[in-house]
């Protein structure tokens, strides 16, 4: 329990916190039960709310200096470019991007996706620790390469007790990979 300054200094943190959010505030904020929150969790939430309206939205390619640029994929032989990718993947790990559901690319798929898509995407970089940009691999109408590699038996049963056709068989991953997770930093 916070003694009584500590108190104060909340109370008028939470209060500079919420001018500061005043002109970004919206309908959406009303879903939010600060009720349930006490001081100290509510003014991190605030913080998060202050980060995310105030970050700039950059290609991720420009989240670390100097910009991240790859070369082709095309133009890479296959060790070449492993080296490259698992260089890669450490930077942007570095600026707080994680990768999930790689492993049922290969090393080249994996690569063409980041240079193609992740890294000119434009996206907020809110800079407060332990913030991660989680950027899942599997494109989400992938339906049928996450049911055959990343849903549990309970999901693809759930899958078809709600949709038509046949389930996929279930498949170990072909390319285990041990990449970093937001947790491990």
């Amino acid at each position: 329990m916070p003694d009584a300054t500590d108190e104060v200094e909340l109370l008028l943190k939470n209060a500079r916190l919420r001018d500061e959010l005043e002109p970004y505030i919206d309908e959406s904020v009303s879903l939010v039960h600060f009720r349930q929150m006490n001081l100290r969790e509510e003014n991190s939430f605030l913080e998060s709310m202050l980060a995310w309206e105030r970050a700039p939205a950059l290609p991720i390619s420009c989240w670390s200096l100097p910009e991240l640029v790859l070369p082709r994929p095309s133009s890479l032989d296959d060790d070449v470019l492993q080296t490259l990718l698992y260089d890669t993947i450490q930077r942007l790990f570095s600026v707080r991007v994680v990768l999930e559901m790689t492993d049922h690319l290969s090393d080249r798929e994996l690569y063409t996706l980041i240079y193609r898509d992740i890294l000119p995407a434009c996206e907020k970089k809110v800079d407060l620790p332990g913030n991660y940009l989680c950027w899942r691999c599997l494109d989400e109408s992938d339906h049928e390469a996450w049911l055959k590699y990343y849903a549990s038996e309970t999901e693809r049963l759930q899958w078809l007790e709600n949709n038509w056709g046949s389930l996929p068989e279930a498949q170990a991953l072909p390319y285990r990979r041990k990449l970093p997770r937001a947790s491990e930093h």
